[in-house]
């Protein structure tokens, strides 16, 4: 699968997810009913990937958390 038809199925299966829940909810729920539905489609999810940043040649723990 390529990185298009890969990204055609992701925002799919997000539309889906948004129109199913409907708006005004808080990200976390988006974010597990996503995930539920992207493992049920055969995808393999990865949640609150660490991302460090690295400052001065030092890599600092405290970066940013990728969703999915």
């Amino acid at each position: 699968m390529n990185e298009n038809q890969l990204s055609k199925i992701v925002i799919g299966i997000a539309i889906d997810v948004h129109r199913q829940l409907g708006p005004g909810l808080l990200e976390s729920a988006y974010k597990e009913c996503l995930a539920h539905a992207l493992i049920n489609s055969g995808l393999e999810v990865i949640k609150e990937v660490a991302i460090p940043i690295v400052y001065q040649g030092m890599k600092l723990s405290c970066g940013y958390r990728l969703d999915l």
